[in-house]
């Protein structure tokens, strides 16, 4: 993904500024393009962070219901044990996102050097006619294999194993939780972390009455697959009541129009007698931790840290 000439990574067009139909058809056809970002990389984020050498990883391909599943684990022999581990599920609007993007890769890897070994999932995409459930069936598939693996991949007993993702990928580990909780899955995670999250189709409002001019609502038109997935509970956790979910982390930023939704949830959990830890990183957009090295990305990961130790009590 970084080794494409500068000069054609110029050419390419920005699918991030086309109308969302126009968007999701260039990327059925071309697949999504290079991070233009010149230190991403895995060796470039190691110079840059040198902490990070230490942190091991495996690739991994698991069979899944739509489909091979991309996966990495990430551990480092050299931290002090946490006690807890993290399956992983990067964002990307539904429509992208990858295992070498930031918000998987460097995430894992500061995580990792934290004593948090990580299992970071990738998932099938919502184009060309796929939609829901299908990235939801990918992510409860990484999240069983994780499961079943978790001490042979991160050194972890399965009791101790967290369950997380970043905006799309919370929407996917929020409904992963629905189902194991409404199938009286024994399996499920004791714990779930949600970073900027989107749990509700209109993330703005909260609610599940779209707003026809905002491409963030066309998005999960798109995700859902249909204007009645839109108001079910499977698809967007937030219009459930919460009832049955585990002690969760929301990592929510200043300036995300994503806020309320995060915002609405933690309430819906808390009315629900679920412990709720909610944490504001000021002054941050949507996606700051897709920035390695940002002190607010790195403030957030400190926050989850600290909460990942203990999560079913809040941070100081």
């Amino acid at each position: 993904m970084t080794d494409q000439p500068a000069a054609e990574r110029a050419e390419l067009p920005d699918f991030r500024r086309m109308p969302v139909r126009e968007a999701l058809a260039w990327l059925a056809a071309n697949g999504e393009p290079p991070d233009p970002r010149p230190d991403i990389d895995t060796d470039s984020l190691v110079r840059r962070f040198p902490h990070l050498a230490a942190v091991e990883t495996q690739d991994l391909t698991v069979d899944g219901p739509n489909g091979p599943i991309p996966m990495r684990s990430y551990r480092d022999p050299t931290a002090a044990p946490s006690g807890r581990g993290l399956v992983w599920a990067h964002g990307g609007a539904f429509i992208g996102g990858h295992l070498e993007m930031p918000e998987s890769n460097w995430v894992a890897r500061e995580l990792a050097s934290r004593g948090i070994p990580v299992l970071a999932v990738d998932y099938v995409k919502c184009l060309a006619g796929v939609h829901f459930p299908a990235p939801l069936d990918d992510v409860h598939a990484a999240w069983r294999f994780g499961h079943e693996n978790a001490e042979r991949l991160l050194g972890v007993h399965p009791r101790d194993l967290v369950l997380g993702g970043a905006s799309a990928g919370s929407t996917l580990a929020s409904a992963v939780v629905t189902r194991m909780v409404e199938e009286h899955d024994p399996g499920r995670p004791p714990a779930l972390l949600l970073v900027y999250p989107l749990l509700h189709p209109n993330g703005s409002a909260p609610s599940a009455e779209l707003d026809p001019a905002s491409p963030l609502d066309e998005l999960a038109l798109n995700y859902a697959g249909s204007v009645e997935a839109l108001a079910d509970h499977r698809v967007f956790a937030g219009l459930g009541d919460g009832r049955g979910f585990p002690p969760t982390f929301i990592a929510l930023c200043e300036n995300d129009r994503l806020r309320p939704s995060g915002e609405a949830f933690a309430a819906t959990l808390e009315r629900a007698g679920v412990p709720v830890t909610r944490y504001l990183e000021p002054g941050a957009e949507h996606g700051h931790i897709d920035h390695p090295g940002d002190p607010g990305a790195l403030r957030t990961l400190d926050a989850i840290t600290h909460w990942a130790v203990r999560p079913d009590r809040p941070t100081d």
